[in-house]
């Protein structure tokens, strides 16, 4: 590589410093995502290999466009060092091509710049957005929990809950253990924010920094998560959320709802003995009651698991086994589930996500709400105009 100052010498950046330039750059990042296809050549029909993805390094995420990359995978977490890279404008943002003039190899850890959180710009949880990194965020731990997972034939422990500050909550992800608890407060800095399931999801690494803070002028944990309800139609329009709220009449049921089978090794349900990822296997009986609520703004659907199931319903999975054994007919368990749900009143607090069929939410703790009326009443009068 030419000496610094050398004619035609790419220059050292940050990805956050990038911009649209024709002079080569040259950078340090950790890959993020990564992904192979090919495209087809329009002068001679060929295929030509390519890679595409997201690179990181601590100030900013930038995508990358990679013509002709090596036939070794290349995993991510892994920290490359790109000589001549080029950087052009898409959509209004910087975005990196390594063509065959780039040369991509790899670095170390010790290479990546070094982070300082008081120098990277404080948001506020609203204004996280998939793809920002480069910021510090003050938030209040409202639920925090870890569960082992299988990533290839390698089991991990992935750390995972909520985060909220004054403006909102966001779920959060660390294959690092911060040692977060419910109820902290902390500063953090050197993560990334990536969607996921629609929403904005904070991701932690061995990157990031988390200081324990005094937390003044956070709200406390119990009152994220004790919030009042919101309209349906609300939360519709936000897409879900990570501490919501709902109160409504159960108006359906959706199936699979009631006694069903579980995979024993993903817990995907199993119909004829199938499971859709593992083939066939002896599936593990569960309660499960996929409710509709309805408030008058709109409507969602709670997927109650075993425990909420058998609070609402008053039947527990042995007892509904032993009548199943009786009436071997799965739709009558859902019809008397159905009866016993219909018309209640029922306050949901939990995490919701919205697709094509509206918002699903994976409650927390579901009670019953017993109408207040006399407020009832005061409500409509006020929507009425005072009229009797």
């Amino acid at each position: 590589m030419p000496p610094d100052g050398a004619a035609g010498a790419p220059v050292e950046v940050r990805l956050r410093d990038l911009r649209p330039t024709t002079d080569p750059v040259e950078l340090v990042g950790r890959v993020v995502t990564f992904e192979r296809r090919e495209i087809t050549r329009k002068s001679d029909g060929g295929r030509r290999p390519l890679a595409s993805g997201l690179l990181s390094d601590g100030t900013a995420t930038v995508r990358f466009t990679w013509w002709d990359p090596p036939r070794e995978e290349i995993e991510r977490g892994t920290v490359l060092r790109a000589v001549g890279a080029e950087v052009r404008e898409f959509r209004g943002r910087a975005e990196l091509t390594f063509n065959w003039k780039t040369k991509v190899g790899p670095a170390s850890e010790a290479e990546l710049p070094r982070i300082d959180g008081d120098a990277v710009p404080f948001r506020t949880v609203r204004e996280l957005a998939p793809r920002d990194e480069g910021f510090r965020v003050e938030v209040r731990v409202a639920r925090a929990s870890s569960r082992t997972v299988t990533v290839g034939e390698e089991r991990r422990v992935v750390h995972e809950g909520v985060l909220a500050d004054a403006s909102g909550a966001v779920a959060f992800s660390a294959w690092s253990d911060f040692g977060l608890k419910a109820g902290e407060a902390v500063r953090i800095s050197g993560g990334y924010v990536r969607s996921f399931r629609g929403r904005a999801q904070l991701v932690l690494d061995e990157r990031s920094s988390v200081v324990r803070i005094d937390g003044a002028g956070l709200p406390e944990a119990a009152e994220l998560l004790r919030a009042p309800p919101r309209p349906i139609a609300e939360v519709e329009d936000a897409g879900g959320g990570e501490a919501v709220a709902v109160e409504g009449l159960v108006v359906g049921l959706l199936p699979p709802s009631g006694l069903v089978y579980r995979c024993p090794t993903c817990r995907r349900s199993v119909t004829n003995g199938l499971c859709r990822v593992h083939g066939a296997v002896e599936g593990q009986a569960d309660l499960r009651a996929r409710i509709v609520l309805d408030d008058g703004t709109g409507a969602l659907t709670v997927n109650a698991g075993r425990a909420e199931t058998e609070a609402l319903w008053g039947v527990t999975l042995d007892e509904a086994k032993r009548r199943l054994r009786e009436t071997p007919d799965p739709s009558l368990l859902e019809e008397q589930l159905y009866e016993s749900l219909l018309g209640r009143r029922l306050r949901v607090r939990g995490s919701g996500t919205k697709d094509d069929f509206g918002v699903t939410l994976v409650p927390d703790s579901i009670e019953r709400a017993e109408v207040d009326l006399d407020a009832t009443a005061e409500t409509l009068r006020a929507r009425w105009g005072g009229h009797r």
